[in-house]
């Protein structure tokens, strides 16, 4: 029988020497006359084990990491075309590794199981059954669909998936847009690349039905500038929805319509704002917009336009295959189903997790993370990317779920969480945030723009020891002022992070002779 092996192909593996690896098994099966099949399959997002090579056995597959192309001829004297588990890089089962064996995977059930441009994997894996029940709805059914499953934004404002969608609905004109927003500038996470690059129908199948759901016939995919191995695959995965009757004129038969382009971004962070977003895809400045007129009123071309989020629109094919009520039976309070955790920093076990909201910030980050990489004591925590507040141990046991975050001014945000161990100098975080906001505000309002530069100043002049109780209580004003001032969310929570600090790091924003003493 022919063996089949699997060598991730997404970007995070082939960093690390994955197209190598996967070269050096397919020589050596040739020399040895082994009969093999390669495929190259998406990652796991178990990105501490990668890459990952895993060997399909009679009992399952078998799993060997992190390899080194050091190791490939160890593992192959060993037994791997065996699936030998006499070996120190054998994790056993994959399935029964405990960081995935524990994750609560619906949006993320197929990643790293096959080929992901293939469409006959993704058929065999309940691939395009959410398109089909969707197409056998009204538009109204569709909507209310969603608004049942709780599903929210998981772009990080949170918003109710169903109201924005059913305010395109009830829109009249002669032109509806869905837009992808796939422009994932937040630290530390990786989960809308890990869509693209290894399940890419899944995006494409939720976009479709979202196109069905409001009579929008074309939508289109702003993709983030730095992922170019993203833009690949889904350009032809794209294609080859569209040969085999997933998009274009004629879907599934139905005479429904809806087209699909992949669009680059502008290498921005502010483009990450929906308003911004829409302006350079008209091909302008990416400049936030002041609301009124909403996006889903006059948004793509001042057109009714739906914007979502990547993994926003890949749990729409589980919510219509399965209904609406399982996905709304998983999580807590007012946050329904999952949301993938990417767990980065100083981490021991750094990767994907997709876990049912409820779950607390310190098991996730003790339970699948392992603790620090340094094995140091954690000292902080950013949780919801750049704009998001540093989270001291008091704060670690609060449910990761959009209220109870709200309530101690944090954000889940996108859900990347970032670990810091106790060498991190917080005062030079407080900084980064403010210099961060410098470089990346589109520049359209003043409380963003000159508040962000005047910011940095007033950090530096309280950690270089000039009057520092007079400009922490500047800096405190500031922070108040570009949250109440700012156009939009660069600038109204670039002060999260800032304050955060301030109230429970504050020693580090003292000067540094003075923290010695």
């Amino acid at each position: 029988m022919t063996l089949q092996i699997f060598v991730p192909s997404d970007t995070t593996a082939c960093s690390l020497g994955a197209d190598t690896i996967a070269a050096a098994i397919e020589l050596a099966a040739v020399q040895s006359g082994a009969d093999i099949e390669l495929i190259r399959n998406g990652s796991r997002g178990l990105f501490w084990l990668e890459p990952m090579v895993e060997v399909e056995t009679p009992a399952g597959r078998v799993a060997y990491g992190p390899v080194e192309i050091s190791d490939v001829d160890g593992l192959l004297k060993s037994g791997l075309l065996d699936g030998n588990l006499d070996h120190p890089l054998c994790q056993g089962l994959t399935e029964e590794i405990p960081f995935l064996k524990n994750q609560q995977r619906l949006t993320f059930a197929r990643l790293g199981l096959g080929d992901p441009l293939s469409i006959e994997h993704y058929l065999a894996h309940a691939g395009f059954r959410g398109l089909q029940h969707a197409l056998s709805l009204s538009p109204a059914d569709r909507v209310q669909q969603v608004t049942d499953s709780g599903l929210r934004g998981r772009g990080g404002a949170a918003f109710p998936t169903g109201i924005k969608w059913k305010t395109v609905l009830d829109a009249e004109d002669d032109q509806k847009y869905i837009v992808c927003n796939a422009d994932e500038g937040d630290s530390g996470t990786f989960a809308d690349r890990l869509v693209m690059e290894c399940d890419p129908y899944i995006l494409i199948e939720g976009m479709v039905i979202a196109g069905l759901a409001v009579g929008a016939n074309q939508g289109y995919i702003y993709l983030r500038s730095e992922y170019p191995l993203a833009q690949r695959i889904m350009n032809e995965a794209i294609a080859r929805a569209r040969a085999a009757g997933y998009l274009g004129g004629n879907i599934c038969g139905s005479g429904r319509q809806f087209e699909l382009e992949v669009r680059l971004g502008a290498g921005a962070y502010i483009c990450g704002e929906e308003t911004a977003l829409l302006e350079s895809l008209e091909g302008k400045r990416g400049m936030v917009r002041a609301k009124p007129p909403l996006p889903a009123l006059k948004g793509l071309f001042a057109k009714p336009t739906v914007v979502n989020n990547v993994l926003s629109l890949a749990a729409l094919p589980f919510i219509f295959d399965q209904g609406a009520q399982a996905y709304a039976d998983v999580g807590m309070g007012r946050s329904r189903g999952t949301l993938p955790f990417q767990l980065a920093g100083n981490v021991r076990q750094g990767g994907l997790v997709e876990l049912a909201f409820g779950v607390s910030l310190r098991e996730l980050m003790d339970d699948f993370g392992g603790g620090t990489f340094t094995g140091r004591p954690l000292k902080a925590v950013q949780v919801g990317g750049p704009l998001g507040a540093y989270l001291p141990e008091s704060q670690w046991d609060t449910p990761l779920d959009y209220e109870a975050f709200a309530a101690i001014g944090a954000v889940l945000g996108h859900g990347g969480v970032v670990m810091f161990d106790d060498t991190v100098d917080m005062g030079e975080q407080a900084r980064f945030s403010m210099e961060f906001c410098v470089v990346e505000s589109c520049g359209k309002c003043t409380p963003c723009r000159i508040g962000s530069t005047r910011g940095v100043e007033v950090i530096d002049k309280i950690r270089s020891g000039q009057q520092p109780e007079a400009n922490l209580a500047l800096l405190d004003e500031l922070c108040t002022t570009m949250i109440d001032g700012s156009l939009c969310a660069m600038g109204g929570m670039t002060p999260f992070p800032v304050q955060s600090v301030m109230k429970y790091f504050a020693d580090d924003l003292r000067p540094l002779a003075d923290r010695e003493r």
